[in-house]
C-alpha cells in the first residue's frame, strides 16, 4: 500500500524543495527514487542520517529505494558547499568502504526481502568506468550549455570574486557526471525521483533536464533542508570531529552521548527527523518533557532511538549504565561490567599516573595521592583531605590507613581516585 511520502516528510520538518507533480507522481504507484553517498571514507557519519532517513522513510511509504555509492563521482569531488577539492581515491578503496556503507544503510534499509520495493546499491562507476571522455562530451555534455552550467549556486559561489581558489575543470564537470547518473536510473530502473539535501537541487535539475532533452521523460526533484543547531555550531561534529555510525571510529557511548547532550530546542526536531516515531508518539513526549524539562526525557529517548537503531539495544544499555555510573549506588560494582574502551570512554580527559603491580603493593594512601602520582600537590595535603573523609576509592570513602590492592583493580588496570566530588585521578597499573 502506498502512502504519502511528502505528507510524511513535511511534518518532520524534511522538506525543502520539491518540484511540481512530485507529490501526485509519488502516490500512483510504487516508484523508484535514489540519492547519492560519498564513499571517500569506509563508514558514513551522523551528517549522512538525513538522505538515510529520506531513503528509510520512502521505502516505508511502499516505494523502491536506490542508495548509489558515488565510486565515480568520488573520483572527481563534489563542488557543492566546499571551499576546495576533495582527495581522489583507488578502485580497491572505493570498494571496501562500499561494502562497508551497504553494511550501515541496513540498519535502516531492507536490501534482502524478496518484496518489490526492496532496496537497492548501486555504484556509478560500474557504469562510468568504461565511458569514454570522447563519448561522454559527445552524447551527455552537446545536451547542456555552459550558460546552464555556470547558473548553478555550487558553480557560482566557487568561481566568485571572494573565491580565491576557483574551480577546476574536473569539478565543474561534476554536475554532469551526476545528472548522467540520474539518466542511467532512469533508463536502465525506471528512477523517476533522485532526493538529496538542499545544496543538491542544481545537480539534481541537471539530471531532470537530460532525462527531458536525451530520453524525452521527466524526473522529479525533492530536498530537505540542512540540518543546523540551534546554536550555530555544526551538526554531526563534536570535538573530537565527525560523529561517525562506525563504533570504531565513534563509541556507542560517545555517539549516544552526542543525542543525549542536545538542546531542547535541537533535540525537538531531531526526534522527528532521525526517528521512526509517530507524530502523536512524539507529541506526548514532547509534552511529557516540557512537564519536567530537567528529568532531560527527550534526549533520553532520542539517545536510546538512535544507538538502538545505529548500534544494539545493548549497545544502547551499556552506554546508558555508563552515563549513569558516575551517580550509581552501586558504582563499584557497576564499572566492572564496563568494557575498558567504554570506561575509558566515561574517563576521557582524566588525567591519569601509572605504576606496576609490584609498587601498587607497597603504596599507601599518601603515595597513590602525592608522592606516586602528583594527584594533589604535596603529602600534608593528602594527609588533611584522608582526616577530612575528602577521599575515596573507587567512589568508597577511605582514611590513611587504607591499603591498595589488586582487589581494587577495574579491568584488572585501573582504580579510580576521587577528592570531594569534582576532583578525579586514574591510576593504571601494568
Amino acid at each position: 500500500m502506498i502512502k504519502n511520502f511528502v505528507e510524511e516528510l513535511q511534518w518532520r520538518g524534511m522538506v525543502h524543495q520539491t518540484m511540481p507533480g512530485a507529490e501526485e507522481h509519488l502516490m500512483e504507484t510504487m516508484r523508484s527514487a535514489y540519492i547519492g553517498f560519498d564513499p571517500t571514507a569506509d563508514s558514513l557519519h551522523i551528517g549522512n542520517l538525513v538522505p538515510i532517513m529520506l531513503l528509510a522513510h520512502y521505502q516505508r511509504c511502499g516505494h523502491k529505494p536506490f542508495a548509489l555509492v558515488g565510486g565515480a563521482t568520488g573520483m572527481i569531488g563534489d563542488p557543492s558547499g566546499k571551499s576546495s577539492e576533495r582527495n581522489l581515491l583507488d578502485e580497491k578503496t572505493l570498494r571496501h568502504n562500499q561494502d562497508a556503507i551497504k553494511a550501515q544503510l541496513s540498519h535502516f534499509l531492507d536490501f534482502e526481502s524478496d518484496a518489490p520495493n526492496a532496496a537497492v546499491l548501486v555504484n556509478n562507476y560500474d557504469w562510468m568506468k568504461d565511458f569514454s571522455f570522447l563519448e561522454f562530451i559527445r552524447d551527455v555534455g552537446k545536451h547542456i550549455t555552459v550558460n546552464y552550467m555556470m547558473a548553478k549556486d555550487s558553480v557560482k559561489n566557487r568561481i566568485s570574486s571572494e573565491s580565491s581558489d576557483g574551480m577546476s575543470f574536473t569539478e565543474f564537470t561534476y554536475q554532469l557526471v551526476q545528472g548522467y547518473d540520474f539518466l542511467h536510473l532512469y533508463r536502465a530502473n525506471n528512477c523517476t525521483i533522485q532526493m538529496g539535501g538542499s545544496d543538491q537541487w542544481g545537480n539534481i535539475t541537471t539530471g531532470t533536464e537530460l532525462i527531458r532533452r536525451i530520453a524525452r521523460g521527466k524526473g522529479f526533484a525533492i530536498t530537505c533542508p540542512l540540518i543546523t543547531k540551534s546554536d550555530g555550531s555544526k551538526f554531526g561534529k563534536s570535538e573530537g570531529g565527525n560523529v561517525w555510525l562506525d563504533p570504531n571510529r565513534t563509541s556507542p557511548y560517545k555517539f549516544y552521548q552526542y543525542w543525549l547532550n542536545s538542546s531542547d530546542e535541537d533535540a525537538e526536531k531531531y526526534i522527528k527527523i532521525f526517528t521512526f516515531l509517530t507524530e502523536n508518539e512524539i507529541s506526548n513526549i514532547i509534552a511529557s518533557h516540557k512537564e519536567a524539562p530537567g528529568q532531560r526525557s527527550l534526549q533520553k529517548r532520542l539517545a536510546e532511538e538512535m544507538t538502538t537503531m545505529v548500534h544494539s539495544k545493548a549497545d544502547y544499555e551499556n552506554a546508558e549504565k555508563a552515563s549513569n555510573i558516575l551517580f550509581s549506588k552501586t558504582f563499584k560494582a557497576d564499572i566492572k561490567t564496563l568494557d575498558e574502551k567504554t570506561f575509558l570512554d566515561v574517563f576521557e580527559g582524566v588525567p591519569q599516573a601509572e605504576i606496576s603491580k609490584e609498587e601498587l603493593s607497597e603504596l599507601n594512601m599518601i603515595g597513590a595521592l602525592a608522592a606516586k602520582t602528583n594527584f594533589l600537590s604535596s603529602n600534608s595535603e593528602a594527609r588533611r583531605a584522608l582526616k577530612e573523609n575528602a577521599v575515596s576509592v573507587n567512589k568508597e570513602k577511605v582514611k590513611e590507613d587504607y591499603q591498595l590492592s589488586e582487589e581494587d583493580l577495574i579491568n584488572d588496570t585501573y582504580i579510580i581516585l576521587n577528592k570531594g566530588k569534582k576532583n578525579t585521578y586514574i591510576i593504571k597499573v601494568y
